[in-house]
């Protein structure tokens, strides 16, 4: 008897690529990776080419690496691709030591990180999904609405 299967990491219409030990803090890394969650492949890219971050090259390259494999390995069409997850994870921390004055020393942490990007195709007819409105939302009913409506019925009633 084998072994069973592992059930696959992703969906039949999603691409996933990862980069490992990018130098850099997991903070600052999921800073970029917020900015390209939810967007089209696309636009995701030119947020990512223009950003002033040092580490957007490297989370540029891993968004490309995904878009490159759903369009070669699982035949999805690049144009209807979109940013499905953007997972950030620290990683090993390198140590190192910085001379101060009256002969002490001050540690320096130097941080890496890891980035996985998924990208998911979306259906022919389907539209992205907008973010619900807050707190202050109008509702149907509401005070400010009402006032006028009550004082047009008292008007028509005399």
């Amino acid at each position: 008897m084998s072994k069973q299967a592992k059930a696959p990491r992703r969906k039949d219409n999603q691409a996933i690529a990862s980069a490992r030990y990018i130098k850099g803090g997991e903070r600052k890394l999921n800073l970029l990776a917020q900015l390209i969650r939810g967007k089209p492949a696309q636009q995701a890219l030119i947020e990512l080419e223009f950003s002033q971050r040092r580490v957007s090259r490297d989370v540029y390259k891993v968004l490309e690496a995904a878009i490159a494999n759903a369009e070669n390995n699982h035949n999805l069409d690049v144009d209807r691709l979109f940013v499905k997850e953007a997972i950030v994870g620290k990683t090993l921390v390198m140590g190192r030591f910085h001379t101060r004055g009256r002969g002490r020393s001050a540690p320096i942490e130097k941080p890496f990180s890891n980035i996985t990007i998924t990208v998911e195709e979306r259906a022919a007819g389907e539209e992205p999904k907008k973010k619900q409105r807050g707190k202050g939302s109008k509702k149907e009913g509401s005070k400010k609405e009402s006032k006028p409506a009550a004082k047009a019925e008292a008007t028509q009633a005399e």
